[in-house]
């Protein structure tokens, strides 16, 4: 897996970079002045300098320049810079270089700005990866640039952005691959490989008889699936302890459906195209943990559970009325076969609230691509929708904020009484409901009330600010925001939350 690595630029004149990009709403002041009269010299005779990505020659060498467009009005924010080194790098790889460099000359004291740079070099890694299949066929150096030197970065940053950026590669990786490439067992290849020699330990389990006894809800969802063994499930588990005292404790469950066909309730009408970036979440986490193994922080554990898993069709499928008892002895009526992730993850989040119990500070997050719903409510937007201890402590609204100046945006949605009527039992047989029949995009509620069913198939639901022992838990949906453009078969995946996580938890 190679990114391009991020290397610290102490001088404008380093001569060991091949293009110079600048990032920047307005290119007629810079501190060095034959650079500025370069271009002020070219914006006099050239009408698209500030408008559009502006290719220059000064000096024998390539200029750069990306204009971020306004940055001062109220809904402007720093994904002017991550869009403008997108097209920057785009525009650097055409011209032949190899190992470019990123300046952003005006320093703005708006805080929405402070990781400018930080984010501009991880625009450009999202601009620069290629899918893991066109890597392994063409060989690594499709992709030629190998560096991007930051000019003003100190090595404390260097070393955070490079971590972020290998996590987010592994992300892409992992989600954007295709469904037979990163069937089950190949995505848990992937995940031992990924931490050989690492501060991150794995464990795989694979045994069937083991997933039918401790997960059964996940067992279900893989049921047709075992018919064929390339696609057999499998969980993946991760866990990092840092060095001396742990003050704080990170619990993730991620959803790794491979492929969703939409179970007997099957996607139809071309809507099944896509859905092997259905493990968009458990990739995101997976991509967190390599960003954890390379950075190691202090003071922070972090525990992960992968459910990786094909939502597969056949005689052996599972089908909407049936009754399946959680690993938590909760029983519960599929509603729809499509909305698998919820199933999956369950008993999984069931036995990580049971370690939380014993942990320091733990904190539990579901991600996952989750519903239509969070995409058609929140646009390209993360949606968290927090429980009562979560949202005392505001564990959702400061990962948001954070978000915001690292270009991970998300939106804060509330769990309320009506969520948890949804899913209420209709009769004696059963205590929860799955999911309603139709779309969710078409819903009320529809990406807040799958957090109410896991906090309850899971048990979180007798650990509210109510109970003697709360614990803080947040669901992350990012269906709409996994990938670019929503384009699920053909956009780049962004490795959504990643960087937020990190920047909240690590940094």
């Amino acid at each position: 897996m190679a990114y391009p690595q991020a290397v610290a630029a102490p001088q404008l004149d380093n001569a060991k970079h091949d293009a110079l990009i600048i990032i920047a709403d307005d290119f007629s002041e810079l501190d060095d002045p034959n650079l500025s009269k370069a271009i002020k010299a070219q914006m006099a005779v050239d009408a698209r300098i500030g408008k559009q990505v502006t290719l220059l020659v000064v000096d024998s060498k390539r200029v750069i320049l990306a204009p971020t467009g306004p940055l001062n009005r109220d809904y402007d924010d720093v994904r002017r810079y991550f869009d403008a080194a997108k097209l920057a790098i785009n525009e650097a790889k055409a011209s032949g270089s190899k190992k470019p460099a990123m300046f952003l000359p005006q320093a703005s004291q708006d805080s929405r700005y402070q990781y400018a740079l930080e984010v501009a070099y991880l625009g450009a890694c999202q601009a620069l990866w290629q899918p893991l299949e066109a890597r392994e066929f063409h060989g690594e150096s499709i992709e030629p640039i190998t560096q991007i030197a930051l000019f003003g970065a100190n090595e404390q940053t260097i070393k955070a952005v490079n971590a972020i950026a290998a996590g987010q590669y592994a992300a892409r990786d992992l989600c954007g691959t295709e469904p037979e490439r990163m069937a089950p067992p190949r995505f848990a290849d992937y995940c031992v490989d990924l931490f050989k020699d690492s501060s991150v330990n794995v464990e795989v389990i694979s045994d069937i008889a083991t997933i039918d006894k401790d997960y059964p809800m996940m067992s279900t969802v893989a049921r047709a699936s075992y018919a064929v063994e390339r696609h057999h499930p499998r969980v993946v588990k991760l866990e990092y302890v840092p060095e001396g005292e742990v003050k704080r404790t990170l619990m993730f469950v991620g959803k790794g459906l491979v492929y969703d066909t939409g179970g007997a309730d099957l996607k139809v009408g071309g809507f099944m195209a896509g859905m092997s970036r259905d493990k968009g979440g458990a990739a995101s986490v997976a991509g967190f943990m390599k960003s954890v193994a390379d950075f190691q922080p202090k003071g922070v554990k972090v525990i992960a559970y992968l459910a990786v898993v094909r939502n597969s069709i056949g005689s052996d499928c599972f089908v909407p009325d049936e009754i399946i008892t959680s690993r938590e002895g909760v029983r519960v009526r599929i509603g729809n076969t499509d909305a698998e992730g919820r199933l999956a993850m369950g008993d999984l989040l069931s036995e990580m609230k049971d370690l939380a119990k014993n942990e320091v500070n733990p904190e539990l997050f579901t991600v996952a691509t989750l519903t239509g719903h969070a995409a058609r409510a929140m646009g390209p937007y993360s949606a968290y929708v927090e429980n009562g201890p979560a949202r005392a402590a505001n564990v959702s609204r400061k990962l948001a904020d954070i978000g915001d100046v690292w270009a991970d945006c998300a939106e804060v949605s509330r769990s309320r009484r009506e969520d948890y009527a949804f899913v209420k039992p209709r009769t004696l047989a059963d205590d929860v409901l799955s999911s309603n029949n139709a779309a969710s995009a078409v819903t009320a509620r529809g990406h807040q009330f799958p957090m109410a069913f896991l906090a309850i198939v899971a048990g979180l639901d007798k650990h509210g600010l109510d109970s003697k022992q709360p614990l803080p838990y947040v669901h992350m949906d990012i269906a709409g925001s996994g990938v670019e453009g929503g384009d699920w078969q053909h956009g780049k995946p962004t490795a959504a939350g990643l960087s937020s996580l990190f920047a909240r938890y690590c940094l």
